[in-house]
C-alpha cells in the first residue's frame, strides 16, 4: 500500500469560539497542527501519496503542507464545491488514485486520533481478501455510536443505528474511522452526490455479497468532537499515550515550544503544551492544557483542561477548569469559570467580574 485519502475539515466549527478562521485540523495538538500527526503516521506505515478531501476551509492547507515534500510525502487537495458526506468525498477524488484496481486504498478521518496498527489493518484486509476492511473500536458506552457486529472470523455481519434499548446493544464495536478499500470498490459509490459510506456504502456493500470485514484493535481511539477531547488528545500525545512521530520534542509532562517563557516556579503537568512566545507567570499552574503561541498567563492563574487561544490573556489568580478562551480574549485577574465556559475570540472580562463554582 502506498496511498491513501484523508478526510479532513467537514466538521472545522466544532472548535469554536477558538478561533473564527481555522479550522481544527490546523489548530496545533502537541506544538504542531493536528493534521500533521495523521500524515506523518500514514508516513510511517509505508503510505507516500495522500489525496486530502478537504471542504470546510479547505484553502488553508495546501498554503501549510504545499506538496507534501517536508514531510516526505507527495500531497494531492480535492475541494468539494457541495458537502458529499464521507461516501461522496471518496469518491470525488478518485480520479487523483494511482492504484490499480486490486490495490488497497488506505482511508482515515481528519477528526480522529487514534493508535492504530496501520500496516496490520492492511495486512488484515490483503489476508482476508476483503473488499473493505474496517477498523473497530470498543468502547464502554456504545449508545453513541453506530454497532458493528462481527462473526468469529471477523466478517462484519451488520450495521446497526445507534442503539435505543439495552437489547439492541449486540457489540461493543464501533465504527473507528480508518478503513482499506479495493480499489475497484470505490468507483462503485454514486458519483456527483452525498453519500454516506456508513449508511449506504457499506449497508450496501453487504447486502450485494461483497466481503466487509473487521479488524479490532484496542489501542488508542479518540473522537475529537469537542473542545474537551481535543485538549485531552493534545494531551495525550505529550504523554505518549497517542503515538505520533511529529510530535516536536520527546514525550513528557509537558512540551514546551522554544520561544515561550515559563516561570521558574510555575508547574506544567499532564501533558500541558505552551507555545510559541508565549509568557506563563509566577506561581502559576497549569494541567492538562494547551496555551497557544503569544498567550500570557499572569501569576498565580491555576488552568486545568483549558484550551487558551492565541494572544489571549489569563489574569492572576484566575481558576479555569474545561474552558475554552478564544483568541485574542482578556479575562481580567480573579475570576472563576469552570467546565463548559466559552469566552469568545476577542472578549473582555472584568477582573473579578465571574464566580463560577459550587458554593458547596
Amino acid at each position: 500500500m502506498t496511498e491513501a485519502i484523508l478526510l479532513v475539515g467537514g466538521k472545522g466549527t466544532r472548535l469554536r469560539p477558538l478561533t473564527v478562521n481555522t479550522p481544527k485540523p490546523m489548530v496545533p495538538a502537541a506544538g504542531v497542527p493536528f493534521l500533521t500527526h495523521q500524515l506523518a503516521r500514514a508516513k510511517a506505515a509505508g503510505v507516500d501519496h495522500i489525496v486530502l478531501a478537504t471542504s470546510y476551509l479547505a484553502e488553508v492547507f495546501e498554503p501549510y503542507f504545499g506538496d507534501g515534500s517536508r514531510l516526505g510525502l507527495h500531497l494531492e487537495y480535492v475541494t468539494e464545491v457541495e458537502p458529499l458526506g464521507t461516501g461522496g468525498a471518496i469518491r470525488n477524488v478518485a480520479s487523483h488514485l494511482r492504484s490499480g484496481p486490486d490495490d488497497p486504498v488506505l482511508i482515515f478521518n481528519g477528526d480522529i486520533l487514534t493508535g492504530l496498527d496501520i500496516e496490520a489493518l492492511v495486512h488484515e484486509h490483503e489476508r482476508t481478501g476483503a473488499d473493505v476492511s474496517l477498523h473497530l473500536s470498543r468502547v464502554e458506552d456504545p449508545r453513541a455510536y453506530g454497532l458493528v457486529p462481527t462473526d468469529p472470523t471477523g466478517r462484519v455481519t451488520a450495521f446497526l443505528e445507534k442503539p435505543q434499548t439495552p437489547e439492541e446493544i449486540v457489540t461493543d464495536q464501533i465504527n473507528a474511522g480508518a478503513y482499506v478499500f479495493r480499489r475497484s470498490v470505490i468507483d462503485t459509490i454514486p458519483a456527483g452526490r452525498p453519500v454516506s459510506v456508513e449508511r449506504e456504502t457499506f449497508p450496501d456493500l453487504l447486502s450485494s455479497g461483497a466481503h466487509l470485514q473487521g479488524m479490532v484493535d484496542s489501542t488508542y481511539w479518540l473522537d475529537l468532537g469537542t473542545p474537551q477531547a481535543f485538549v485531552r488528545g493534545s494531551a495525550d500525545l505529550v504523554l505518549g499515550r497517542a503515538p505520533s512521530p511529529a510530535v516536536p520534542g520527546r514525550c513528557g509532562d509537558r512540551l514546551v515550544l522554544p520561544t515561550a517563557r515559563v516561570a521558574a516556579d510555575a508547574k506544567l503537568t499532564d501533558g500541558t503544551v505552551v507555545g510559541e512566545n508565549a509568557q506563563v507567570g509566577e506561581g502559576v499552574r497549569i494541567s492538562g492544557s494547551t496555551v497557544l503561541d503569544d498567550a500570557v498567563i499572569e501569576p498565580g492563574a491555576v488552568i486545568t483542561d483549558s484550551l487558551i487561544g492565541r494572544g489571549a490573556r489569563v489574569g492572576a489568580r484566575t481558576v479555569l477548569t474545561g474552558a475554552v478562551i478564544g483568541d485574542g480574549a482578556h479575562v481580567g485577574a480573579d475570576n472563576e469559570l469552570r467546565t463548559g465556559v466559552r469566552v469568545w475570540c476577542d472578549a473582555t472580562l472584568p477582573a473579578a467580574a465571574l464566580r463560577f463554582s459550587s458554593d458547596q
